[in-house]
């Protein structure tokens, strides 16, 4: 059961929230040797601190036993990856609110009370993350959700602060609250309640985009996702599957058709998809222009994923289908991205989104 938090809401008066945040490992006892003391110091007593283990083969269970008594401790039959390791340790786990939060990354003293004070005070914020910079480098925003998430009607996931591989230094200039897209799983604070009602994330998604999946699914039931950039936490970034890897890659692809088929308007869903796979097709021929064949094979396999999944998407599509109530978000850049940055040379959010 999460702790009792008081919060004060500037909308209402002294209100109590039960808050779980729930490190998800999987043989990262460097980074919980790193980060777990922070985020205790910084979380305890106003929040449970849980580390959900994924069947790690290292020593992070023995480690956390034996230097973190005050953390609750959960272990997972198998690694079922990011969305599965999830559901499994959130079944058990009572509170009013879940943050799901990557074990490479560095709390800040006031990194709760702001996010939560703001869900508090609008019951339909379904889901809201903190400011996310880089671990390295302070001064930047970090790839992983930076001021909060963006789509293009293609697909393509960017970020107030990060475009594709470009991320900008924070001068403040996204330090206002924000109704955004998705918010990021490095660090998001979501609903339980909501959380198990639109089913948790996807488990077929394994790990990457399942968080984007799990906000466009809570948009279409109608609630917002939110930015709460007076809370700033730091990411570390690639610490499971680096950016040079081609599984990364695939699931990538994969994962992005699947959160298409899934959540697309149905006068858009088959035109979209196409073009959406012919753009794939131009990110393989670069690749193997840059000798980079094992990622332009990524690819091609993430089609061939897409077609032997597709009569399974189109059931899980048929079965969110009675809980929507728009399709319709103003986060969605009804332009593409790609043409942007790579065509019109846009590297910031403020010069594609006026």
């Amino acid at each position: 059961m999460g702790a009792i938090f008081p919060y004060y809401c500037p909308l209402k008066s002294i209100t109590l929230a039960r808050v779980a945040v729930v490190i998800l490992n999987y043989n990262g006892i460097g980074f919980l040797q790193k980060f777990l003391a922070g985020v205790c110091q910084h979380a305890i007593p106003f929040a449970e601190v849980y580390v959900a283990d994924n069947a790690s083969t290292d020593d992070s269970v023995s480690y956390v036993k034996q230097n973190f008594p005050q953390v609750k401790l959960i272990v997972n039959a198998e690694n079922g990856g990011f969305a599965k390791g999830y559901n499994d340790a959130l079944k058990l786990i009572e509170a009013d609110y879940y943050v799901l939060l990557n074990s490479d990354v560095e709390v800040t003293e006031n990194w709760l009370q702001p996010v939560i004070n703001l869900m508090q005070s609008d019951s339909n914020i379904a889901a809201c993350q903190p400011k996310i910079k880089a671990f390295n480098e302070k001064e930047k925003f970090e790839y992983a959700g930076a001021s909060g998430g963006y789509i293009d009607k293609y697909g393509f996931p960017f970020c107030r602060g990060r475009i594709f591989y470009e991320t900008e230094i924070d001068n403040g200039q996204y330090n206002d609250v924000h109704e955004v897209f998705w918010a990021s799983g490095a660090c998001m604070f979501v609903r339980a309640d909501l959380y198990h009602q639109c089913g948790g994330l996807d488990e077929d998604f394994f790990a990457h985009m399942e968080e984007i999946d799990l906000c466009w699914r809570l948009k279409n039931m109608g609630y917002k996702i939110m930015v709460c950039p007076q809370a700033t936490v730091y990411h570390v970034g690639g610490g499971t599957l680096n950016s040079e890897s081609p599984f990364k890659t695939y699931l990538n692809f994969r994962n992005n058709l699947f959160l298409l088929i899934k959540n697309l308007p149905p006068r858009f869903l088959v035109w979209k998809i196409i073009f959406r796979m012919n753009l794939d097709d131009i990110a393989i021929v670069r690749f193997v222009m840059r000798g980079q064949f094992k990622h332009a094979l990524a690819i091609i396999h993430a089609h061939g994923a897409m077609y032997k999944s597709l009569s399974k998407l189109l059931k899980k599509r048929k079965m969110l289908k009675a809980g929507i109530k728009t399709y319709s978000h103003p986060q969605v850049f009804n332009k593409s991205i790609v043409y942007a940055f790579f065509i019109q040379k846009k590297t910031t959010f403020a010069e594609v989104i006026k």
